[in-house]
């Protein structure tokens, strides 16, 4: 029998990428991939539904099925995570040296809808009692760059927000002193422009793509040490934010059910590809800047699993959050975000 040939677009990430390479295949389906930037991507998927399985946004994907729009439906498997708060970035001279200073001062994202600020500004209020409403905020996509744009973003009534104009853009800003922080910078907020995109940060090296904070540069960690934070919020909550999910488009479920199951066992068999070099799954700890091994050692579980049933007190809180901030309608449930058969897993 013919296999079926399906797209499937994805960004980076080590533990996928046995799938991406062809070591691992779903059964019955010949996979097409497109490796694409993710705010490019999320663009292309809500703008134009151009693939039948990507990579996705959790938090676009919560917000859209809030509003009753299920043309994409979550398999459970989680490609990339972090701890979101330590890619915070303060400008030296702002008055920032704890959490609790950011309340006030004026912020820069790039997206206000997605996945790693909805972490952070939820982490923000409920460890360090900063709302979200006491900021003000900057966004730098504007609506017809997002994908928030697509899927019925509207700024929180009771919100300060405005977008940064189209000759600005948010390192240009911290420099001059018209902004105070950036929520995100280092990897969730310094990848090179793509077609979506504007800015060429200022605090980056781009040969090294590496952020540029600390002595000289007028920007600083709000966390000098990430790994800290990381262990501290992790011992805390026990939740490894996840960033990006998995979506199937809904009408290729619709006509071949069979692909959830087999897509979800391809990603399990991918992660443990990856996870018998154990030199590279030590590795991957570090893939956010935030976390190292000593965090973690002793507790013998997987830092990355996938599934409903291991990630159930994640995903409700993410979805809390996502209420919270005026992100979704209303409080969503998790039967309505996942494919049925997957929710056992």
């Amino acid at each position: 029998m013919t296999n079926l040939t399906l797209s499937f677009a994805f960004g980076e990430n080590p533990r996928s990428r046995p799938l991406i390479d062809g070591r691992v295949s779903p059964e019955g389906i010949d996979l097409h991939p497109t490796r694409s930037g993710m705010q490019e991507l999320a663009w292309r998927q809500f703008h134009g539904h151009e693939f039948q399985i990507s990579e996705l946004s959790m938090s676009s994907l919560i917000a859209s099925h809030s509003r009753g729009d299920r043309s994409f439906i979550g398999i459970p498997v989680f490609t990339t995570r972090g701890f979101m708060q330590t890619a915070i970035l303060v400008r030296d001279g702002a008055g920032i040296d704890t959490p609790e200073k950011l309340a006030g001062k004026r912020i820069g994202v790039p997206e206000y809808q997605q996945t790693a600020a909805l972490w952070a500004r939820g982490i923000m209020e409920h460890e360090f009692g900063v709302h979200p409403t006491s900021c003000h905020w900057y966004m730098e996509r504007l609506p017809e760059q997002s994908h928030g744009g697509s899927t019925g973003f509207e700024p929180p009534e009771d919100l300060d927000f405005q977008y940064i104009p189209w000759e600005k853009n948010i390192d240009a800003m911290l420099a001059s002193g018209e902004l105070d922080a950036s929520l995100l910078g280092g990897p969730w907020g310094s990848a090179p422009s793509n077609v979506r995109g504007r800015t060429r940060k200022a605090i980056v090296n781009a040969n090294r793509g590496a952020v540029r904070y600390g002595p000289g540069t007028g920007i600083s960690r709000l966390f000098p040490d990430p790994a800290a934070e990381g262990a501290r919020y992790f011992r805390k909550t026990g939740i490894f934010p996840v960033n990006h999910g998995v979506a199937v488009r809904s009408d290729v479920l619709e006509e071949h059910p069979w692909v959830a199951l087999n897509i979800y066992q391809a990603f399990l068999e991918a992660k443990d590809l990856w996870s018998a070099d154990k030199d590279e799954a030590e590795r991957a700890y570090l893939d956010t800047g935030s976390v190292d091994e000593g965090a973690f050692q002793g507790l013998q579980k997987d830092l990355y699993p996938y599934g409903v049933r291991a990630n159930r007190h994640l995903l409700e809180t993410l979805i809390q959050y996502s209420f919270e901030q005026g992100l979704s309608d209303r409080l969503v449930s998790i039967e309505e975000i996942f494919y049925s058969p997957t929710l056992d897993l």
